[in-house]
């Protein structure tokens, strides 16, 4: 027993997957980090399982890849437009403006570290949190409607 009293024991609380900022934050984070791979490999293709029947009524697992769409792109004067996007929309960071003008296609992925590292601190949750009652309300009004 001399090896466990050498041990600090404390009470385990797990994360909290109820609390919704923090899944629209994960959920956030996780794409950015996927376009962060895209940007350091344009051949980087992510993966999805799925379940297949065959002709004979088998099933099996494939795996498929996955369709991303880069946030970036050039626009007509050279630069490059990085998008930051929740589910479809683009977050939109001041009023009417929603995208990052970057010098060239290298700095995409510097500043999608920069961004990652702003969700992961919370300063990105208002952004989402408006985007996520955009699609809410437009929920409601259609519930209304029916």
């Amino acid at each position: 027993m001399t090896i466990l009293n050498t041990l600090s024991f404390v009470t385990f609380s797990a994360a909290s997957n109820s609390d919704p900022v923090i899944a629209r934050r994960r959920k956030l984070i996780a794409k950015i980090e996927e376009q962060i791979k895209l940007a350091n490999d344009p051949s980087y293709l992510p993966m999805k399982t799925k379940w297949v029947t065959d002709a004979e009524g088998n099933q099996r697992k494939i795996d498929d890849p996955k369709r991303i769409i880069r946030w970036w792109t050039k626009s007509i004067n050279g630069q490059i437009n990085l998008v930051v996007r929740y589910g479809s929309k683009p977050l939109e960071f001041a009023k009417g403006k929603n995208a990052i003008e970057l010098a060239d296609e290298s700095a995409v992925s510097e500043t999608l570290i920069k961004i990652k590292e702003a969700a992961e601190k919370g300063e990105l949750d208002p952004l989402i949190e408006q985007q996520a009652q955009f699609g809410r309300a437009i929920r409601k009004k259609a519930a209304l409607t029916s």
